[in-house]
């Protein structure tokens, strides 16, 4: 029977969430939150215990505040919390022991600077725990590189000593009431009739498509719900974008006992930062509604002007497992989505192989062009 009555405490301070180290009730070491059973594990014994209650829920915290530097609340990830710097990458990476610093989990950099407290920090609201296992994660990075029969032999070999490690990053979710005014012009498409002699000099007509513009203004109201920004800079963003959808419904309360057995990158780019890329984001979809209200066949936008208010965001925790290797002087970096299993990555080529696979394929051609013209 599982140690589901295992009393693991909580306890809240303001905005600041401390949390104890978790024994485990059979053999008194450390327990490590396990994503296939989503409840805290004894990696040594196997005893299990529920995952403390979270009374809270994920709230919306208003933006203005966080603004102007030096404002705001902060607090640090838990009362045992440690954090160390990578002189490889620059990443400061968090983690609850009993899990130590290891290699940088983004550039599989040795981590040499000892760790020290956590500094405080915007808390994270809201976390999406692990689903995906370790060891599912590498077999899908094995398969992943399988797939990709021009990467040198070798690469294998380095991969397959890495070791997938999971990291919680660091996202941003932005709310926005908006109002956008616009100028621009609606074009109406029309059809005339034209004259025009053809490549033998006979006179034909032709049906032509023309343009009539009018001029349109207006206003947009639309209401951002949730608009998600990385807030590492560690991971490519194309790449990042490549292993969405996240499930954010799932979203759970935070609570430092996810963070047993994982790392967690601390956020590199600030609240401000992340709103102007939010806004970017809104942009483009405003963009999209103005023309809808322009109407016409064509639009044409000229000018639109877009007011913020009622801005609030989230500080959220994706989960991530990362495999970090070093081939020939350069770092290489696949990542797995470990609520989906979708993997991203790059890896090396092998010239040997390109040049092997161009002399087949030139040496088919040959083949095939020598055995055809002996057959003539």
């Amino acid at each position: 029977m599982a140690d589901s009555e295992a009393v693991l405490s909580l306890k809240t301070q303001g905005t600041e969430k401390a949390s104890q180290r978790f024994p485990c009730p059979g053999c008194g070491a450390d327990m490590v939150f396990d994503p296939q059973g989503g409840l805290l594990k004894c990696p040594y014994c196997g005893r299990t215990a529920a995952m403390p209650e979270v009374t809270e829920d994920v709230r919306e915290i208003p933006l203005d505040p966080y603004l102007v530097p030096g404002k705001g609340v902060f607090a640090r990830l838990s009362e045992n919390a440690l954090e160390v710097d990578c002189s490889g990458c620059g990443s400061i990476v968090e983690f609850e022991p009993p899990e130590v610093a290891g290699d940088c989990p983004f550039c599989g950099a040795k981590i040499v600077a000892q760790p020290r407290a956590a500094d405080p920090l915007i808390s994270p609201e809201g976390i999406l725990p692990f689903v995906i296992t370790q060891k599912q994660a590498a077999e899908s990075i094995r398969d992943w590189i399988s797939t990709r029969p021009l990467a040198p032999n070798a690469l294998k070999k380095t991969a397959q000593q890495g070791r997938a490690q999971g990291v919680y990053v660091p996202f941003w979710t932005f709310d926005s009431q908006t109002y956008s005014r616009y100028r621009g012009e609606r074009g109406e498409h029309y059809w005339v009739t034209e004259t025009y002699r053809d490549s033998e000099g006979r006179t034909q007509t032709r049906q032509v498509m023309k343009t009539r513009w009018y001029p349109a203004s207006g206003s947009i109201r639309y209401f951002f719900n949730d608009v998600l920004v990385p807030g590492t800079t560690s991971v490519l963003p194309h790449r990042l974008d490549a292993l969405e959808p996240w499930d954010l419904g799932e979203i759970r309360p935070y609570e430092p006992a996810y963070l047993s057995g994982f790392k967690a990158q601390r956020y590199q780019i600030d609240p401000g930062t992340g709103f102007e890329k939010a806004k970017g984001i809104m942009a483009g979809y405003i963009h999209s509604m103005v023309c809808r209200d322009i109407g016409g066949d064509v639009q044409r936008v000229h000018w639109i002007e877009t007011d913020h208010s009622h801005k609030t965001f989230k500080h959220l925790l994706l989960p991530i497992w990362v495999s970090a290797y070093r081939y020939e002087g350069k770092v290489y970096q696949v990542v797995v989505n470990a609520r989906t299993g979708e993997v991203q990555g790059d890896r090396p080529w092998s010239i040997w192989k390109i040049l092997l696979l161009v002399l087949t394929i030139a040496a088919i051609a040959f083949a095939i062009y020598y055995y055809t013209q002996s057959q003539n």
